[in-house]
Formats: structure tokens, C-alpha cells, sequence
């Protein structure tokens, strides 16, 4: 999270590929997340990672410190879930830990987490969330679920700033001083931030009903560059890696 937003999506602000068809970019990234979840994760798995890798720090633009911020959430969760096929905990006259019979679980879930990760990044590191909510919106999905998820991403940066407005009063006041103290700043955070959300929502609703607004929530939709050669090079990149794949797998 920086001072506007998430790291990923002030990344998608400035991406070269900000003003590309969203179509264009969902091919590419919807496609390397098929490879990612139906190749084997040798070698299919890490050459997906290895392309979505290249395609985000090479023509997409993105800082591979951004990269590496951004990555940490998904790849805790996906370090637990390798932890938990590859430690086996068994009670025999008493508690035992152990490894699994064979690592392959883990490396499986690791490498196909990483791998798909990286995938969805393709598309979120380029694409606004105010982008994609406009593309969906040509899917003829319901504007009122268009209009409930723009409501709650506006919602996020406002409950963000809440958080570190609190929390940099708590600290200030010696809140985290100790373990005792910090439980109860924590608990007082929590508090305080879901107070201000509804808050806030009153107020939304509030200023909306007063504009009488029974449309929906627009918001600017700049031109897209759509690209033949772009879209082309999007449809043949999985198949180019599902065939290099084919070909090193051991037979």
C-alpha cells in the first residue's frame, strides 16, 4: 500500500500498457493461468512463472520491487498451504512431526501457486480496477454489481487512510509500548475503523440520495488501443509455453 492505493494498482496507473484493450490483456493473462493450473508443475509450471515474470518486469513495466512487495500476501498463503503437504503430524504415544513420503504435493501447490499468481498479476499490474470494472460492464453484468463493487474499492483506500491515521496516533501516544498495550490499540483500531466505515457509508448514501442519484456511478472510460498483432502474440504465448512443456517433459 503506498500513499494513494495498493502498490499494484498505482503500478497499473503508469503501466505502459495502461491504454491497451483490456480484451487484449485478459487473453494473455487468463491464458497463462490455464497454464499454470493444467500443466504439470514440471516444467509447465515454472516456465509459465518464468514468461508472466519477464512479460511483467520486461513490456509491462513494472518495478520488480513493486513485484516482490506484491507477492509477499499471496505467497504466505501459498507457503502455508505447502507447509501443511509437506510436515505430517501423527500421535503415537505422544505428538510427532514429521516430513511427507514424497515432496511432491508441496512442490505442486508452491510452484502452481507462484505460477498463477504471477499470471492474474499480468492483467492486474496493467489494468486499473476502474478498467476492469468498465469491461465487465460490457459483459452486460447487472449495474448494480457494478455499482456495490466500484462503492467498496473507493471504500478501501478510505478505510486504509482511517487505519494509518489511528495507528499513527496510537503509536505516538505509546500504544504499542507493550504487549498489553498493543492488544488493546489493536482492539481499539478495529473499532474505531469499522465505526468510521459506516460512517462513511451513511454519508455516501446520504450525499447520493440528496443529488437524488438513482443512476449509476460513472466514471471516465478513456479509449482503448485495440492490436491485431498484440492480441495474436496474447492467444499464441500459452501455446507456445504448453508446447515447450510438452516437449521437455520427461518421457
Amino acid at each position: 500500500m503506498t500513499g494513494r492505493g495498493p502498490a499494484l494498482d498505482d503500478a497499473a496507473w503508469d503501466s505502459p500498457w495502461r491504454r491497451r484493450c483490456v480484451r487484449d490483456k485478459a487473453v494473455l493473462s487468463v491464458g497463462l493461468l490455464g497454464c499454470a493450473v493444467l500443466l504439470p508443475w514440471w516444467p509447465g509450471g515454472v516456465l509459465t512463472a518464468l514468461i508472466a515474470t519477464v512479460v511483467l518486469v520486461g513490456p509491462a513495466g513494472l518495478a520488480p520491487a513493486v513485484l516482490g512487495r506484491s507477492l509477499l500476501a499471496p505467497g504466505a498463503f501459498i507457503a502455508v498451504g505447502a507447509a501443511s503437504l509437506l510436515i505430517t503430524v501423527s500421535w503415537q504415544g505422544g505428538p510427532a512431526v514429521g516430513l511427507a513420503p514424497s515432496p511432491e504435493p508441496a512442490l505442486t501447490v508452491t510452484v502452481r501457486g507462484c505460477a498463477a499468481t504471477l499470471a492474474v498479476f499480468v492483467l492486474a499490474a496493467t489494468t486499473p480496477a476502474v478498467d476492469l470494472i468498465s469491461a465487465v460492464g460490457r459483459l452486460r453484468v447487472p449495474q448494480a454489481c457494478l455499482d456495490v463493487t466500484a462503492v467498496a474499492y473507493r471504500m478501501v483506500f478510505v478505510l486504509a487512510q482511517s487505519v494509518r491515521a489511528v495507528r499513527a496516533a496510537q503509536v505516538a501516544r505509546l500504544g504499542y509500548d507493550d504487549r498489553r498495550a498493543a492488544m488493546g490499540s489493536i482492539a481499539a483500531l478495529v473499532g474505531a475503523v469499522w465505526i468510521r466505515a459506516w460512517e462513511h457509508a451513511g454519508r455516501l448514501e446520504a450525499g447520493l440520495a440528496g443529488r437524488g442519484g438513482t443512476d449509476s456511478l460513472r466514471t471516465l472510460d478513456p479509449p482503448a488501443v485495440a492490436s491485431a498483432r498484440f492480441l495474436i502474440a496474447s492467444v499464441m504465448t500459452p501455446i507456445a509455453v504448453a508446447a515447450a512443456a510438452y516437449l521437455a517433459a520427461p518421457r
